[in-house]
């Protein structure tokens, strides 16, 4: 069920002062409660056929959680330059992740902006909006993945890699594989700590045992994150949607406190205690996004391009089970060109080597054929707190 999202004036006031920018204030719908934001072009701007406004909606080094309640991610010598987007100055970074195609994009107009990419397991970053990240790292953009937990549950995946001892050491070597990974993205990535909820099986399904990410109280689960905003300050944060993309227990929980974190950052009422030892004062991100990798339309659109040329398509089963399932066009509001750097992307993905089958299905549809299909990466605007004028948009810091 999707519910109108609302922020505070007082939400908006603080990202008015923090970001130097005008925020929209009441606008929305009347009764939906009070000062509700919402995406809106410009009263000047004339709507085309497929312009549309959108009211802003949800169905809504080392990093553990010791380390975040410590306090020991700190800017580099603790000094916030200003940058020419107004924002406090980008941290140093891992360096650019290079375009496959040789080229490296100017960074003049991206260094000040930072996005946080929050994510349930080692492994999910690189499955959904990789190529976003190493192309806007590769910009200058500094690029945050944060990996709520340590994917303790994972299985084996990759026959390859199903030797004596893996299964055993699969905490560790998750670890080093999301080092690996990062690297090839060339952006930053920080634990929040939590322990893998695992995917239960069965029917009636087994309760997630206690301890775990999806079991911990909200407000537990959100104050790490809600301190990580606080001390990286990005500007743009992508996480899952309210089905976590599939019924994952740790990506359900994943949307849940990232949009706590989201709505709670700027409030110097909600988690005061946070970050106060080490100074952080409350940040107001400006947008929020939902991944959708692999909707509808672009699954149609690559099965039908591979039949088209001969070649065998590993989406039919998938498209015959969602034969009566609708489109997801019109939740889709923002396409990041990004196919340069889809050979980054799975190389990415190929380094989660014990969940990943360099063989598998994931890898059957050629690049060339990806990059002329569907050269983008996609997303839905969840929250704005900014004036982004018509949708769709191909940029996530549009508006920024």
């Amino acid at each position: 069920m999707i519910r109108q999202s609302v922020v505070w004036t007082k939400t908006a006031r603080l990202a008015e002062r923090e970001h130097g920018e005008r925020v929209p204030g009441s606008i929305g719908p009347p009764g939906a409660g009070p000062t509700p934001m919402s995406v809106r072009r410009p009263a000047t701007s004339h709507p085309s056929p497929h312009a549309r406004t959108v009211h802003c909606a949800t169905a809504l080094g080392d990093f553990s959680r010791s380390n975040v309640e410590a306090g020991s991610m700190v800017p580099h010598s603790g000094v916030a330059r200003r940058s020419r987007h107004g924002h406090p100055g980008r941290w140093p970074w891992s360096g650019p992740a290079v375009s496959d195609n040789g080229g490296m994009p100017s960074v003049d107009e991206r260094h000040g902006l930072r996005l946080m990419a929050i994510h349930a397991h080692p492994d999910d970053e690189s499955s959904k909006g990789a190529a976003t990240m190493a192309r806007y790292a590769s910009e200058g953009v500094d690029v945050l993945v944060v990996t709520c937990t340590g994917g303790e549950e994972g299985s084996v995946l990759n026959p390859a890699m199903d030797q004596p001892g893996v299964a055993e050491r699969i905490t560790e070597i998750r670890r080093e594989e999301m080092e690996n990974a990062r690297r090839i993205l060339g952006v930053r990535q920080e634990w929040l700590g939590f322990v893998d909820s695992g995917l239960p099986e069965g029917d009636p399904l087994p309760p997630v045992p206690p301890g775990r990410f999806a079991t911990t109280p909200l407000t537990a689960a959100a104050r790490p994150l809600v301190r990580l905003i606080r001390t990286f300050r990005p500007q743009v944060i992508t996480t899952y949607d309210e089905s976590g993309g599939y019924p994952h227990p740790d990506h359900v929980m994943t949307h849940n406190i990232s949009i706590e974190a989201f709505e709670a950052a700027g409030d110097p009422e909600r988690y005061p205690e946070v970050g106060v030892d080490a100074g952080l004062a409350p940040w107001q991100p400006l947008k929020l996004y939902y991944h959708l990798t692999f909707h509808k339309e672009r699954i149609l659109a690559l099965h039908e391009a591979l039949l088209a040329r001969g070649l065998e398509s590993p989406y039919t089963e998938r498209l015959d089970e969602w034969a009566d399932r609708a489109a997801d066009a019109g939740r889709l509001t923002t396409r990041v060109p990004c196919a340069d750097w889809f050979a980054t992307r799975d190389r990415a993905l190929i380094a989660h080597a014990t969940q990943v089958d360099p063989t598998g299905w994931w890898f059957r549809v050629p690049l060339d054929v990806q990059r002329e299909v569907w050269p983008t990466e996609d997303y839905q605007l969840a929250r704005s707190l900014i004036e982004v004028g018509t949708l769709p948009e191909d940029d996530l810091f549009n508006g920024v």
